[in-house]
């Protein structure tokens, strides 16, 4: 996961508290609204962000923490790399993370080694609460293609109507005059 961001930089917000899930579990449904997708939409640099939602199951983990998984789907204008014409992207991101409360001096699942999962993989789970729409917002970010292409767009180089001359050209002369002597 990418580092994370601070609570003000993300414009999306929806935390949820380890407290707030039953043992059952949780779902989320989550759209985002226009004011935000415009937000998302300037922090990511794309032209706009018609749609953006999410869908979260949230289950209880081991040692207090949360497993989230689910996935983020967005339709996201952008202009061609190649043609510099307006262009739609759909996005389709699956998250699947676990969050485990990090201890003073203990990295964060080492009281769960049963679950081999932990060792590597788990996320700090800070405040007790995980941000879906921080998280949402971040894997679409990771979702955007930096250079998207309209299909069937191909580059072409423009053609050399004279070769640019060498700026050893007048070198090249000056030892081709010495060599004929």
């Amino acid at each position: 996961m990418p580092e994370q961001k601070t609570a003000a930089a993300m414009p999306w917000h929806v935390p949820v508290a380890v407290d707030d899930v039953p043992e059952e579990g949780r779902h989320f449904d989550l759209v985002a609204d226009a004011d935000t997708r415009a937000a998302i939409a300037r922090m990511a640099g794309a032209r706009d962000l018609p749609r953006l939602q999410a869908n979260f199951d949230l289950t209880r983990a081991v040692a207090g923490g949360l497993r989230v998984a689910g996935r983020v789907s967005a339709t996201v204008g952008q202009t061609c790399v190649v043609t510099l014409e307006p262009l739609a992207n759909e996005i389709i991101e699956d998250i699947d993370l676990l969050f485990v409360p990090q201890t003073t001096g203990q990295p964060a699942g080492e009281d769960a080694r049963s679950d081999d999962r932990y060792l590597d993989e788990a996320e700090p789970l800070t405040g007790g609460s995980v941000d879906l729409g921080a998280l949402a917002t971040e894997f679409l970010i990771l979702g955007i293609d930096p250079y998207p292409r309209r299909a069937g767009a191909v580059f072409q180089p423009p053609l050399d109507s004279a070769p640019e001359e060498s700026p050893f050209a007048a070198l090249a002369a000056l030892k081709k005059g010495l060599d004929e002597r």
